[in-house]
């Protein structure tokens, strides 16, 4: 079967992270305005920052009165990892204009891991319009989290837990598309060595564990690889 005939459409790929984009474009919102923050500037945060672990980090550093480059200086830290991202889909950003230099901005996790679960060939053609439709997701939760923010009292808990769920979806498409399953033993006794060494320090621990083999690690390519191939 081609992969024109089994291409998912940007609909598909994008609903599962506009169900977690929104809610968490929401808290962020209402969050930054509880905080102090104006209205216009969560959402040019939205707009030109558009990194979701740095947006929330920003609102506790903002309400502490933290400078600018202290702030600018922790997003790069958190957000380095996208460099990595980017190299190894350096065959699928378009070769020119703003579409290549937007990709690059707009390449965040959850973006990154639906391009990943494509066959090769598709995902210059997605990269440009999935990017661009799961920021649009981002800063209309955003929106809606600043007037929500001004107009009523919400009660946010329990949303803290889209963004594992969000990732879990994200987990199970990408084993659907490469039906490889060791990246999840992987992480999971990756985590159980960790939180048994050190509990307070298990996510970073695991998620060195999980690079590790990732890099020792060359497993031979899926079906749906050879597929694809």
């Amino acid at each position: 079967m081609s992969a024109r005939q089994t291409a998912p459409t940007l609909a598909e790929l994008t609903t599962p992270v506009a169900m977690g984009y929104i809610p968490l474009g929401i808290v962020f919102g209402f969050l930054f305005v509880e905080a102090g923050g104006s209205p216009w500037l969560a959402i040019a945060a939205s707009v030109f920052v558009y990194a979701g672990a740095a947006q929330f980090m920003m609102v506790p550093m903002l309400a502490a009165g933290l400078p600018v480059g202290a702030i600018a200086l922790a997003t790069l830290v958190v957000n380095l990892r996208h460099v990595f991202y980017g190299i190894s889909l350096l065959k699928a950003v378009p070769l020119a204009g703003w579409r290549r230099w937007y990709s690059m901005f707009a390449l965040t996790d959850e973006t990154y891991a639906v391009l990943t679960a494509l066959p090769e060939q598709l995902r210059g053609q997605k990269m440009v319009l999935l990017s661009a439709l799961n920021q649009c997701w981002w800063v209309g939760g955003t929106a809606l989290g600043v007037w929500a923010g001004a107009v009523v009292q919400l009660d946010l808990s329990g949303l803290d837990f889209v963004l594992a769920a969000l990732f879990a979806v994200l987990a199970v498409e990408q084993w659907r598309a490469k039906r490889v399953v060791w990246p999840i033993w992987v992480a999971v006794l990756g985590y159980g060595v960790a939180y048994v060494l050190a509990p307070g320090q298990a996510l970073v621990i695991a998620i060195g564990l999980s690079v590790l083999a990732g890099v020792l690690v060359k497993p031979a390519p899926s079906r749906a690889e050879e597929r694809n191939v």
